[in-house]
């Protein structure tokens, strides 16, 4: 990177950072350097050298105790690091419960490039490129003496950006994403050799089996992945755009079947449902990686729902507050921890039991392909904050280590699912889910018994967990229910396990719910995969609020498309209402490749780009437009469009603009024009 563009990414950061807005903050001096939180909050530091050195991230156990990846400093080229690893995790521990770790072992040593962590049910999952390891410790020293590959991506690109996670779904799968560019091969239900190049968010069971994508993407590098109370995705990455425009990394709301990102050739092939999904949040150059959701506990409601991500490049823990708009978000984004150290990295940020947070700065050791960070300080040591609500009451048992979990009945557990603190209700949902079928009739009894919303959200997602058809007719329930988040989250449960028996209910809530009910309805239906849904997906492509609500319209298409079934849809295109023939046209085009031969030719399509429908017209040019071998057959359509471009307004302009852009090349088009 020349001077000059290094310039300009830090006039980039520094207008990023004044465009966001100012809040009334707090400065605390620390050895680091000054950190600003806002007024109302202190930080302190909570682990650093030579305690940790350079954390990277970080999860707790239901004990409390803190697993930490750290490199080792090193930046040597991947293909040297992989064939003598030297990162490691640290166990840390609080001896005397005042918030600051004093005790450590060495958990596990001779990793890749730590990129995510997650404790789940006894183990550490570590993400090292190309492997997510899982490690254990049966005999508590300390040390894990077991070490397995979980999960083996079988790619390692010069970056180490291959991998990052792993996640834990509100569902019970655990989540990671793919990042670089190299070709992998799954095998998915239905599509065995299924390769791809681009980036993903993947899912699979805790045996690693029934892996899945649940989006594709453009973008370089996709980090951190989040879970809203209802089952919404939420994932931060970089590179999300092609720089310009204050524009690069952001956040992203990630919908099931998604395409987003830079388009290139790596999406080529994966079915798409119009132009690539917006991002929901645009952070600039900042190099977004950390993610976490609050849970408002311990804070009140300052902090609940709000989204919290660690900003690499701009020394800055952004606030991001979602605002429901139809069946997706806005936000609102500021600063929340700012550090005047050029050398404070943020890399995570989780919550702790007591709802205080925890930031980890990794120092200053990183280069490694990253533009902004030019000189390798692997002497700059990092460190891990605690930042708290100033004036709370310490919580008592904030863990609920004094109940008797080994003597509880699925009966106790399930009353615990109304417990104000997050991890006990994290601990019951997972021992009821372990429980499995024996557990339904207690947990069914929490959904149906009136408790508040969110209570009744936790018994959807303790159901969704236990894989029985007792569970899923219990889930069913909560497609019934009356506050629109737990049938969102009923939905999301019901198309998990691929619930036939949830048709019905599904298509009623896809053609009259909520928009972001029904979004999550329609993702539900499609991913049954029965041409009975077809009628109802068609249906609700006729709602009033599809059009102006890209995040639904991309649910209903997608899920046409992956009902694979054409001959309903071939119908609708002949006879139907525009919005119906114009889903199914699009549909029928992407669903080509789950399908022995393509079912649309370009007689089909090219007499459609003169409909009198303009939504119909819209979509033919689309579609058009991904089949360069018929831009011949288009030219006959171009003066009709350019006489359009004549009365239209200037919106209208430019997307007929958009449409022939990309035909332009082929000689007959150009020559039409």
């Amino acid at each position: 990177m020349t001077p000059f563009r290094r310039c300009l990414f830090g006039l980039a950061a520094v207008a990023l950072a004044g465009a966001i807005g100012p809040v009334a903050a707090s400065e605390f001096r620390l050895p680091s350097g000054t950190i600003t939180v806002p007024d109302g909050y202190t930080i302190d530091i909570a682990a650093a050298p030579p305690l940790v050195e350079r954390p990277v991230t970080i999860d707790f156990d239901e004990r409390g105790r803190l697993y930490v990846t750290e490199s080792s400093g090193t930046n040597i080229p991947v293909a040297e690091q992989v064939k003598n690893p030297t990162h490691r995790v640290l166990r840390l521990e609080d001896s005397d419960g005042d918030g600051t770790f004093d005790r450590r072992t060495v958990y596990a040593e001779g990793l890749m490039m730590p990129e995510g962590s997650l404790w789940y049910r006894g183990s550490l999952y570590v993400t090292a490129p190309p492997e997510i390891w899982k490690f254990t410790d049966a005999d508590d020293d300390g040390v894990a003496e077991s070490r397995e590959v979980w999960f083996d991506a079988k790619t390692l690109t010069g970056c180490a950006n291959d991998l990052h996670g792993p996640y834990l779904g509100r569902d019970g799968r655990i989540y990671w994403c793919k990042g670089a560019f190299a070709e992998q091969t799954y095998d998915l239900p239905g599509r065995p050799g299924w390769k791809t190049r681009a980036s993903h968010i993947f899912r699979a069971r805790d045996d690693a089996s029934g892996i899945e994508p649940v989006l594709t993407g453009g973008m370089d590098n996709p980090v951190d992945v989040v879970f809203t109370p209802e089952g919404e995705r939420i994932m931060s990455c970089t590179f999300l755009v092609h720089p310009g425009g204050g524009e690069r990394d952001g956040l992203i709301h990630a919908l099931y079947g998604g395409v987003y990102g830079k388009d290139h050739g790596v999406l080529d092939g994966h079915a798409r449902t119009g132009p690539l999904l917006p991002a929901l949040a645009n952070l600039g150059p900042a190099a977004p990686c950390g993610l976490h959701r609050h849970s408002g506990f311990g804070h009140g409601e300052a902090l609940a729902g709000n989204l919290l991500t660690t900003s690499f490049n701009l020394r800055t823990v952004f606030r991001t507050e979602l605002a429901p708009a139809g069946a997706t978000f806005t936000t609102t984004d500021t600063p929340f921890l700012q550090a005047d150290s050029v050398d404070f990295h943020p890399t995570d940020v989780i919550e702790d039991a007591d709802g205080s947070l925890l930031v980890v700065d990794t120092g200053g050791w990183y280069k490694l392909c990253c533009p902004t960070s030019q000189l390798e300080k692997p002497a700059v040591l990092g460190a891990i904050y605690r930042v708290r609500r100033h004036g709370t009451k310490p919580i008592a048992d904030p863990r609920g280590l004094a109940l008797d979990w080994k003597e509880m009945t699925p009966a106790g557990l399930a009353t615990l699912l109304a417990d104000p603190r997050p991890a006990v209700v994290a601990r019951a949902t997972d021992a009821l889910a372990r429980i499995g079928a024996a557990a339904v009739p207690d947990v069914r009894a929490v959904l149906v018994a009136g408790s508040p919303p969110a209570v009744r959200q936790q018994a959807v997602w303790t159901l969704a967990r236990i894989d029985s058809d007792a569970a899923r007719q219990a889930v069913q329930q909560g497609l019934r229910d009356g506050d629109a988040g737990v049938r969102q989250a009923a939905c999301h449960a019901a198309g998990l396990h691929r619930d036939a028996t949830a048709l019905e209910a599904l298509g009623r809530i896809v053609r009259w719910d909520d928009p972001a009910v029904s979004r999550a309805a329609a993702e539900a239906l499609g991913r049954l995969g029965r041409p009975e849904a077809t009628s109802r997906l068609l249906g609700a492509a006729l709602r009033a609020d599809v059009a102006g609500d890209r995040a639904l319209d991309h649910s209903i298409l997608y899920a046409l498309i992956e009902t694979a079934a054409p001959v309903p849809l071939r119908e609708a295109l002949a006879t139907g209402h525009p919005e119906a023939r114009r889903a199914a046209l699009v549909a029928l085009d992407q669903m080509a490749d789950r399908l022995p031969e393509p079912v649309l030719s370009q007689q089909d399509v090219i007499p459609l780009c003169a409909d009198g429908d303009k939504s119909v017209r819209e979509a033919a040019w689309w579609v058009a437009a991904h089949h360069p071998d018929w831009s011949a057959a288009l030219a006959d359509q171009v003066p009709a469009l350019l006489r359009q471009m004549t009365t239209a307004d200037a919106a209208d302009r430019a997307a007929i603009a958009a449409v022939l852009a990309p035909l332009a090349a082929n000689p007959a088009v150009a020559g039409a024009v």
